[in-house]
């Protein structure tokens, strides 16, 4: 039976090989869907350098790791021993989509207690206390996400520059790249359209900032952002040549509306206070002669 590991999208995913008394042997990590070696002992055979493996001296354990882990990386691993007649142990890798803000941003990652040992040149599974207390319940992580800042939507005048923040959250590490789309292009600071710049902050947050200097009537559209660690974030740019779109008007009547009923509230709580008052200076013994100021008589 394959032991089952959960990662998530963007995390790094870690699958262990614990092989004992290994003397002389080696260990190599195998994907079965293309039959790929991607290492052996702790050298990498593959182009990805996302993957590499680590030794742990001290529980015996070959340790893959691959980093900023995507969906296509789901699947069978074996972790294969150069005995004769080869022995292999296999891990079935699980990719979780990583889950939206407005439900919950912490997923807990369970190994189970599956160990693997070598006694002379016999290999087999087993139940170990001290392997089960080394993966237990590991930790609860966040899920890294990206937002544009300002979206859905942004107007823009034609001729002025477009100006896009995407906001990386929850991300241990700085994302491998980030690249941004125009609709389903690439964009590229050395484009023949010209104008477009990259700025990377990484201050308060990360947050990759795109520029696109005089836009014009092409450049609307769907923008997206793409880091390596997240799922992608987009927004739509509508560059104005003068016209004022019915969504904004819309807008800007709800705001003239807004400030009118407010306004007619500051009126009604001001006559209420008003009219307090003048009740309680008549039960002191004045009364007010002048609403535009507090003139006291004394009726006594």
């Amino acid at each position: 039976m394959p032991r089952n590991i959960t990662s998530l999208v963007g995390k790094s995913a870690y699958l262990g090989c614990r092989v004992k008394n290994l003397g002389n042997k080696t260990v190599a990590w195998i994907r079965h869907r293309d039959l790929h070696i991607l290492t052996v002992s702790t050298y990498t055979y593959t182009t990805d350098q996302r993957f590499q493996t680590t030794f742990h001296r001290d529980i015996d354990e070959w340790t893959l790791q691959i980093k900023w882990a995507q969906k296509r990386d789901a699947g069978m691993y074996e972790c294969q021993v150069s005995t004769q007649p080869v022995k292999s142990f296999s891990v079935n890798l699980n990719i979780v989509d990583s889950i939206s803000e407005d439900k919950s941003s912490h997923l807990q990652q369970y190994y189970n207690d599956d160990a693997f040992y070598m006694s002379s040149d016999r290999l087999y599974q087993g139940q170990d206390d001290e392997f089960s207390a080394l993966y237990g319940p590991i930790q609860t992580v966040a899920v890294p996400t990206a937002t544009i800042l300002g979206g859905p939507d942004l107007y823009v005048d034609k001729g002025s520059t477009i100006n896009l923040t995407c906001a990386i959250k929850f991300s241990p590490e700085p994302p491998l790249y980030i690249f941004w789309y125009h609709q389903d292009k690439v964009l590229s600071d050395d484009s023949t359209r010209g104008g477009i710049s990259f700025i990377m902050s990484k201050g308060d947050g990360i947050k990759s900032i795109l520029l696109i200097e005089n836009a014009d009537l092409t450049d609307s559209g769907k923008y997206s952002c793409y880091p390596s660690n997240t799922d992608i974030a987009s927004i739509r740019v509508h560059v104005l040549n003068g016209e004022r779109p019915e969504a904004m008007q819309t807008s800007t009547a709800t705001s003239s509306l807004q400030a009118q009923t407010r306004s007619y509230k500051l009126l009604a709580f001001l006559s209420l206070i008003y009219s307090q008052l003048r009740m309680y200076y008549h039960l002191q013994g004045f009364y007010v002669t002048s609403t535009h100021g507090l003139f006291l008589h004394s009726i006594r």
